[in-house]
């Protein structure tokens, strides 16, 4: 084990003891201590989920990248195992980056990320030299491949970029390995390349999976490939985008192509659309469960929105709620992993509550709550005009959805949650017209409100910082409404 290695785990060992459980979500994990970014290495390994995370135990900001560590049994409780990797050798000396996680043949665990060496050019200009490379472990400590990195620039097709190449993501099909990687063309076009293994030591380039051709922003990072309900999919996280309507937002965000596989395997588009319509979320991979599902975990955070942070606070970043997902009629489908049910607290049901201006309902409150909320008008013509519900409420500080049913438009707000920078407050997006219903089921977890709009139809996620003592929810109709809601208590 290195120097560095050994330093961060006495670090976060120690670190994670001054941080007070309160200050800690229930079920979205976190750093054990300073920053965390994107989600690398998810995979079951003996008998355990693994979620290995972009770290910088030493600061809450981003700084050199290790690999932190954390394992769980149902993906909602989670342990902290010490770091995994340290940017200690030549090849990654700038930072252990984004990769997967694979159980090989002889029973050890194999990590794949990319290494970042920093370079001068003959023009003193400095570039990022990225390359990809392998650790062998147990579950617990990992050893780096001596003859890293096993895929260099030299094995690019004609017309990528050498710098931006990064990000595998591993899996095995018919007795090979393969793994797909994000690349941004030598025109700075983002497209995602293929290459194959028959030990995952040595790599072979394939193909070009996809190609962005000037659609989506630039860069892709992130990238994850696999088959879902009869369909492939491809999802990924592209840099600096623009918008289009209210289904991409501007900078960073994530898209998901769904298609089919046809003649030697090129991929044919069919539908892409955004993954999370919110605020805070990136990044996400998935994995396969042992009973058939398909389990999705992004960074429930966004590059654009750093700046909104609680100074007092010895983390920063944390793990979106496991999503099952599914393709329905062509489309993404997304629940709240169906786990959560084992955390089921109090339950409090209110049914046809009509709605007619501001209002609080006895017991409905809380910081750690799964809450369903379905609204209709009161008769066969359109009756309200908006609807919103406010949490994370003490009286000054409060966070909004609203719903209009004339534009069939859902928003999030926290601009008044109690932040102090004037980063990305608000989003929205549009949803199915079913002539003023509407099912809003929030998840809210001490720092963080993801709502599943219509069964999953599309999800919207923002990360809050309120004092966790603001736990008000109320309700607010303009016009009147009918109003279904039922809320179980989160525990652990």
């Amino acid at each position: 084990m290195s120097e560095l290695l050994d330093k961060a785990r006495e670090y976060e060992s120690k670190k994670e003891k001054t941080i007070a459980e309160e200050l800690r979500p229930l079920f979205h994990l976190i750093p054990r201590c300073g920053w965390m970014n994107d989600p690398n290495g998810f995979s079951f390994y003996n008998g355990k989920y693994h979620m290995f995370y972009q770290y910088n135990p030493y600061k809450t900001e981003w700084g050199p990248m290790h690999w932190g560590h954390a394992v769980s049994e149902d993906l909602l409780t989670w342990d902290y195992l010490p770091a995994a990797i340290a940017p200690d050798e030549e090849y990654d000396t700038d930072g252990c980056f984004s990769g997967s996680a694979i159980e090989m043949e002889d029973g050890k665990q194999m990590l794949v990320y990319t290494g970042v060496r920093r370079e001068e050019d003959e023009d003193g200009n400095w570039h990022d030299i990225q390359t990809q490379c392998i650790a062998f472990g147990d579950g617990k400590d990992y050893v780096k491949y001596k003859n890293n990195p096993v895929i260099k620039s030299e094995s690019l097709p004609e017309g990528a970029g050498k710098y931006d190449f990064r990000d595998p993501k591993i899996w095995k099909e018919n007795g090979m390995y393969h793994i797909v990687v994000g690349n941004k063309t030598a025109d700075g076009d983002g497209q995602i390349l293929q290459y194959s293994s028959e030990d995952g030591i040595n790599w072979n380039y394939e193909k070009v999976v996809i190609k962005n051709n000037n659609r989506f922003g630039a860069m892709w990072e992130c990238p994850d490939y696999f088959n879902l309900d009869g369909k492939q999919v491809l999802m990924a996280s592209p840099q600096d985008m623009l918008p289009e309507e209210l289904e991409f937002h501007n900078g960073n965000g994530t898209i998901c192509v769904i298609g089919t596989l046809g003649k030697e395997g090129i991929f044919s588009e069919e539908n892409c659309q955004a993954i999370d319509y919110g605020i805070d979320f990136y990044a996400p991979q998935t994995i396969l469960t042992k009973d058939g599902r398909r389990i999705m975990i992004g960074w429930l955070q966004n590059w654009d929105t750093c700046g909104i942070r609680r100074d007092d606070f010895p983390w920063f970043g944390q793990m979106s709620f496991p999503r099952e997902i599914a393709i329905r009629a062509g489309r993404l489908l997304q629940k709240p992993i169906s786990e959560i049910v084992n955390y089921y607290g109090k339950r409090i049901s209110r049914k046809s509550v009509l709605i007619t201006d501001s209002c609080s309902l006895s017991s409905i409150e809380g910081r750690c709550v799964d809450m369903t909320v379905k609204v209709k008008s009161t008769g066969a013509n359109l009756s309200y005009k908006k609807f919103e519900i406010k949490f994370a409420d003490n009286g000054k500080a409060y966070s909004k959805i609203a719903f209009n049913p004339e534009e069939s438009i859902v928003k999030i707000d926290r601009k008044h949650s109690g932040s102090r920078r004037a980063v990305v407050h608000q989003r929205r997006c549009r949803v199915s017209d079913n002539k003023g219903e509407i099912t809003l089921r929030l998840i809210l977890d001490r720092y963080s409100m993801e709502l599943f709009i219509n069964d999953g139809e599309q999800v919207m996620s923002m990360g809050i910082y309120t004092d966790i003592r603001a736990e008000g929810i109320s309700f607010k109709a303009f016009g009147e409404l009918l109003m279904d809601v039922t809320m179980h208590e989160l525990k652990r």
